[in-house]
Formats: C-alpha cells, sequence, structure tokens
C-alpha cells in the first residue's frame, strides 16, 4: 500500500552505523541481507561511527554531506539506514541529502509488505504500517488549511493534516476489527484440534535459519523458502503423523531478528498466538551461523515476550552439511532429548528428529495397546469418539485390541466415565511419561 516501487527494482546506498555508546552493533551481513530481501541493488555501504545519536540527523553533518555526495554521484534511488530514525531525523535526512531516506524499521516493513500472502497477513502488514506512518505525517495541503483567510481561501473546519490523522485512526480502528475476527475464527480451529487431541507444534527461530525447509521436508509441501530474511510472514499450518505416536500439526511461523520495534510485534499478535498455543517449540538454529549465540539470545527473548517459556521445547541444530557433521540426538542429565543435528536440506536426521518429538510429546500422553471385552463397549465408543484410538486388531478369541494415543489427562476422565479404574484395563504396552 505504502511500498510501491518500480518493477525493476531501485538502486540503493546502505549507510551503516555502529553506535558506540550503546553498544548496539548491528550485523554487517545481516544489514545487507535485509537489503537484498527488500528487492533493491545495494550499490555501495557506507560506514560511519556514532559516539551519541544527533537530534537533528542521527549522525554529524559532516557525514550528512559525504552521503549527499556519494547518493548524487551513483544516482541511487533510496538511502538506507540500518538504524531507527525518527520522523524528525528522516525529513531532515531527505531534505539534505535529496533522497528518500528508509530506516531499518520502514525496510523491514517493506519486506513484510512483499512477502503477505493471505488476508490476515495483509491486514497485519497494513495495521504496521499506518501505525508507523502515523507519527510519520508531515502538515500539507497548506492551501485548505482554516487559518488561511479570504475570498476563496476559507478552508474546512479542520486542518488536512488533522483531517489524515482522523482517517488513520479510523482505517486502524477498521483494521484492528477485521483482525479480532480472524483471531476468533483461528481460535474456533485451535479447539477443535484441542477436543481431537491433536497436538501442535510450532516452528520457531531465527530469520532464514531454515524454518521453512525443514517444514517442507517433514510435510512434503511445497511453500516458499529461500535464502532470504522473512521468506516465511503467514503461518502454515499442515497435518504429520509422528512414527510411535500419532497425528500431530505442525505450524511454520514468521522468523525473529534482532532488535525488531515492539509494535511490530503486537501487530503480528494473531500470527503469533500459534506459537503461544503450541504443545511443542521446534527451536530451529543455523548450526553454521556466525551469530549462532546471539541469534538464540534473541529468539529467547522475543518468546519470552510471548510467554511461552514454560512450552516444552527442543532445539533443532539446522545445516549440518555445512559442517560436515552426522545426525544425532543429545539427550539432557535426565535422559530425555534436548537437541537434535541434522539438515533439512539434504534430508538428513529425520528419524532422530521424529524419535526425539514423540519422546518428549508422550510425557504428557498414554499411548499404550488395550484389550476390550465385550462388555466394555461404551469405552471403546468413547475413546472411537475422541479420536484416541489409532488401530484396531480383532484377536481369535473375539477380544479387540486397541492401539491409543490420548491426553493423560483425558485418559483419566474417560475411565471415570465408565466407571473404570486403570488397574482394571488390561493394558498389553503402554508407553506413558
Amino acid at each position: 500500500m505504502f511500498f510501491e516501487r518500480p518493477d525493476s527494482g531501485e538502486r540503493a546506498l546502505l549507510v551503516h552505523l555502529n553506535i558506540k555508546q550503546r553498544k548496539l552493533e548491528e550485523d554487517y551481513e545481516e544489514f545487507e541481507l535485509l537489503a537484498e530481501s527488500a528487492g533493491v541493488e545495494a550499490v555501495e555501504t557506507l560506514s560511519a561511527s556514532v559516539s551519541e545519536p544527533a537530534p537533528k540527523y542521527f549522525i554529524g553533518s559532516g557525514k550528512v554531506d559525504e552521503i549527499a555526495g556519494r547518493a548524487l554521484e551513483l544516482e541511487v534511488d533510496v538511502v538506507l539506514f540500518n538504524c531507527s530514525l525518527t520522523p524528525t531525523q528522516e525529513r531532515n535526512l531527505e531534505s539534505a541529502i535529496k533522497c528518500r531516506v528508509i530506516d531499518r524499521t520502514s525496510l523491514i516493513l517493506d519486506i513484510f509488505a512483499q512477502r503477505a500472502r493471505t488476508y490476515e497477513g495483509k491486514l497485519q502488514v497494513e495495521l504496521a504500517q499506518l501505525k508507523h506512518l502515523s507519527t510519520r505525517l508531515v502538515r500539507g495541503w497548506t492551501h485548505l488549511e482554516r487559518q488561511k483567510g479570504g475570498i476563496g481561501l476559507r478552508g474546512p473546519g479542520e486542518t488536512q493534516l488533522e483531517t489524515d490523522r482522523r482517517l488513520l485512526r479510523h482505517r486502524i480502528k477498521s483494521l484492528q476489527s477485521r483482525l479480532d475476527k480472524v483471531r476468533s475464527q483461528r481460535n474456533e480451529s485451535r479447539k477443535a484440534r484441542e477436543k481431537a487431541e491433536i497436538p501442535s507444534i510450532a516452528l520457531v527461530g531465527y530469520t532464514n535459519a531454515g524454518k521453512s525447509t525443514l517444514f517442507n521436508w517433514l510435510t512434503e509441501s511445497n511453500i516458499f523458502a529461500e535464502d532470504l530474511l522473512f521468506a516465511t510472514l503467514d503461518p502454515t499450518l499442515r497435518k504429520v503423523v509422528i512414527p510411535s505416536f500419532g497425528p500431530a500439526v505442525l505450524v511454520d511461523t514468521v522468523g525473529f531478528i534482532r532488535n525488531l520495534p515492539h509494535h511490530l510485534v503486537n501487530a503480528f499478535r494473531a500470527t503469533l498466538e500459534e506459537t503461544e498455543k503450541a504443545d511443542l517449540l521446534l527451536h530451529v538454529v543455523d548450526l553454521a551461523s556466525d551469530h549462532r549465540d546471539e541469534d538464540m539470545a534473541q529468539v529467547e527473548q522475543v518468546l519470552a515476550e510471548l510467554d511461552v517459556e514454560d512450552t516444552p521445547r527442543l532445539l533443532v541444530y539446522n545445516k549440518i552439511d555445512l559442517l560436515e557433521r552426522t545426525p544425532r540426538i543429545d539427550l539432557n542429565e535426565d535422559g530425555k532429548p534436548w537437541r537434535v543435528w541434522l539438515s533439512a536440506r539434504k534430508g538428513l536426521g529425520e528419524e532422530e528428529l521424529y524419535n526425539a518429538i514423540a519422546s518428549v510429546l508422550s510425557e504428557d500422553r498414554v499411548i499404550c495397546d488395550i484389550r476390550i471385552q465385550p462388555d466394555m463397549a461404551k469405552l471403546r465408543a468413547l475413546l472411537y469418539e475422541r479420536k484416541a484410538v489409532v488401530g484396531e486388531q480383532v484377536c481369535d478369541d473375539g477380544i479387540s485390541k486397541l492401539s491409543l494415543n490420548v491426553g493423560k489427562k483425558e485418559w483419566q476422565q474417560l475411565l471415570r466415565k465408565v466407571g473404570q479404574q486403570e488397574e482394571q484395563i488390561d493394558i498389553v504396552y503402554t508407553e506413558q511419561g
């Protein structure tokens, strides 16, 4: 809506800033990847160190003159800054450089606008854009202002700036109302899955860690997966069958990034609800990244903001093929899986991942075979009603053997409903956590 560009792309001058006093040293490669993901051609990068951001330009006037000179020589269309600029700083820089200036937040919003595919995603992007734009409205259309006097110059009852702000508030309110409806619909779908006792597994991680590639590999899907930041914006859900466990829903989510503005996290709250409600989080990590530890810490920080610190999780070390490692499962002190090594691109480590997932999910479930006597028809009917029966085999003596996969809590509720104790059930094999 607000970030249209010509089909041929744009030439950009990148300005990479290091803020010494605040120790906010942005990753240079990540900044270039953001520009590439936005579809611009980075013709040159200028670096500068700032001890303290200046109120007028954020940087010194000498550096502004240098940037203006290079922008003119290189004939660039836009200058990208790897920091967040205030509306005043952005306008002052555009006036001095004589070129469009985009800060890091606007750049990320531009990428979001290109990636949004679903109705929900487009609503969330527009909402984030409008909230960002609302702080950057400037006084315009002065010929319509009410302060003007004289015949033919008397304006309406409010300035154009006030009109723009009022229209923005109205649009933001409308978008939030629509997103509330989407959230309600998503809750209904989630309740149906919960009633059917189908666990949800969410892929989370730093952007470009390989979540979508892993998702495509496990679900045999073909969703967009490229070596770009924020290749995935809209959540995608697919059903998978975990060997020795049963069906589950796998969710691919938007990637996280360092210093993502808080209002952007809030704008995508409806999407992130899939992460908040998941039964298991797979934290996908780019093992080959030079900034692996920093990326992992950033993901943990966002997860803490989402209040999912208590949700069971597995670390998934992806891209082991780049370091010539072999697939394996690492166990913690209690003998439970906490980390899996694999390569989604090469298809290595599928068995290890499924075994680890089944082990973690089984801790809160009853996976067993039971013998059903003819007088236990009510229990059999309830198990089928709750979709807890994975398979059934009729023995020669007429007794049925049911293979179950049911939550512990629901299993106890069903037994109480039919007036049975667990000791009275002929359990052939069990994997209770």
